[in-house]
């Protein structure tokens, strides 16, 4: 498995966010309420939607599956001077990021994601950077589908 390297310009985004924890997870009704109000966003830059999650500075330290971060459902809008009701807005920073392809379904995907926490990083010239990690759903993403395909964003800095 192979990583693009990729300097990214920031970002403005909006959605929703929800605090949780891989034990306690509430993505599905996070995204099933987002995606009924994502047609609410009209200053849309892309077709393509985000998952993104902040995680604390310590989170990877000691991994625990109850330790809580936030996830966001989101979009990439030109500015975020045109806010629908009970979302937000989030400026997701610039810098060099790893990006990987991944295909298959969300219940498969932990050992891609050991993969790359436990062999890639590790044996790069990079470590993780302290900025929110992502995934992009674009147009070959099929939730629940084998051949379902997106762009997981690995925040990385030089060692």
């Amino acid at each position: 498995m192979t990583a693009r390297i990729v300097d990214l310009k920031p970002k403005n985004l909006v959605g929703l966010f929800q605090e949780m924890s891989f034990v306690d997870n509430t993505t599905l009704a996070l995204w099933k309420n987002f995606r009924l109000r994502s047609k609410e966003i009209l200053n849309r830059s892309s077709d393509d939607f985000i998952s993104l999650q902040k995680y604390p500075t310590d989170y990877f330290q000691v991994f625990s599956p109850a330790k809580k971060f936030v996830k966001w459902a989101c979009v990439e809008v030109a500015d975020v001077g045109l806010i629908p009701e009970e979302m937000n807005s989030l400026v997701l920073q610039g810098g060099l990021f790893a990006v990987f392809n991944y295909k298959g379904t969300a219940q498969n995907a932990s050992a891609f994601f050991q993969y790359i926490y436990g062999e890639w990083i590790p044996n790069s010239e990079y470590e993780l950077d302290d900025r929110p990690h992502f995934e992009v759903l674009g147009a070959k993403y099929k939730n629940n589908d084998p051949s379902s395909e997106e762009e997981v964003w690995i925040p990385i800095k030089a060692k």
